[in-house]
């Protein structure tokens, strides 16, 4: 991509959209393109694609989703699967019809099968049944993967796909009834703190194990491989190393400063029991990520402080500023 490139980088406002937005402007790339949700409705074909003729990107960043954790993917499996089927499928198309040079697709480890070998490796997608708890979502994924590599053999496009470990960082999503499971516990082990509370209850056992990347490793990592990265095979992108969530809470109840009790809720599901992403290829390329995991929640915590405030005295949820550009 040179500087002057016209970049789209769909869902702009979001995690990982606002960091990835911020990072190319700091990287000198001055031709964004971008809309808000409320301007342009990426499950609307018709808009989405008169938005593409008038705009002409020549890259597109395919960063919008729904998303949300165990809770919110149980509650709402109808709409995780409709509409990141309904935004990814129009964009790709879309992006096909009118000659972008180059997609980058974001997906997710959710799509590797529950019980995967470990570490999971790219060519482990397929190979066996989902997690349950976010099927809907992990299926929309494979999808638009299997879509981009569709249209790169049929047509001959350069679509590739991504495919995070679970991310975190300033500007997620902060209310417990719909976050992951980072930011759930930043906002639970604050409220605790602030309120005198005796403990904090944390879904399931405690022992699943879970990688985290900080959300501007990320942002890096995708103009990395939109820079570097021509080939139809998907790559991971994560830190290769992975935490239990029982020391995660307790890493999360120190950077917080909460001084009680932790109490695991086992009659909640603990989801797929391990996920650590095989990060070779990538690794292989000349990327790794660069933020440790306790300094990365020491950022988040500290935005967290900044940016969110309690709705008022009888809710226990926060309304946090969107992270700015």
């Amino acid at each position: 991509m040179t500087r002057r490139a016209r970049i789209f980088v769909a869902g702009h406002t979001g995690l990982v959209g606002s960091h990835l937005f911020r990072k190319l402007k700091e990287k000198g790339y001055t031709n964004l393109v971008y809309r808000t949700r409320k301007q342009l409705d990426l499950r609307d074909q018709e808009k989405v694609y008169d938005f593409f003729k008038r705009e002409r990107p020549e890259y597109v960043f395919v960063a919008a989703a729904r998303v949300g954790g165990i809770l919110a993917n149980r509650d709402h499996p109808a709409e995780f699967i409709y509409d990141n089927l309904a935004i990814q499928t129009n964009v790709i198309h879309t992006s096909y019809l009118l000659g972008v040079k180059k997609l980058l697709f974001l997906g997710s480890s959710c799509i590797y099968p529950r019980n995967c070998p470990q570490p999971m490796k790219e060519e482990y997608l397929l190979s066996g049944y989902l997690e349950k708890t976010n099927e809907p979502y992990a299926v929309a994924k494979i999808s638009g993967i299997i879509m981009c590599q569709a249209y790169n053999q049929q047509y001959g496009t350069n679509f590739i796909c991504a495919m995070p470990t679970n991310l975190y960082g300033p500007g997620d999503h902060f209310d417990p009834k719909s976050s992951h499971v980072i930011p759930g516990l930043i906002s639970k082990f604050h409220e605790a703190k602030t309120l005198g509370r005796k403990f904090v209850e944390v879904w399931g056992t405690g022992k699943p194990m879970r990688e985290f990347l900080f959300v501007e490793d990320l942002a890096e990592a995708l103009i990395f491989l939109m820079e570097n990265y021509n080939s139809s095979e998907i790559i991971n992108v994560g830190t290769g190393e992975e935490i239990s969530i029982k020391e995660l809470a307790e890493m999360i109840k120190g950077v917080v400063g909460y001084q009680g009790q932790i109490k695991f809720d086992i009659s909640k599901p603990d989801g797929t029991p391990r996920k650590l992403l095989d990060v070779s290829r990538i690794s292989s390329l000349g990327w790794r990520a660069r933020v440790g995991l306790k300094d990365g929640l020491a950022i988040t915590y500290a935005w967290y402080l900044r940016n969110c405030k309690k709705l008022d005295s009888r809710k226990t949820h926060y309304n946090c500023k969107t992270a700015k550009h």
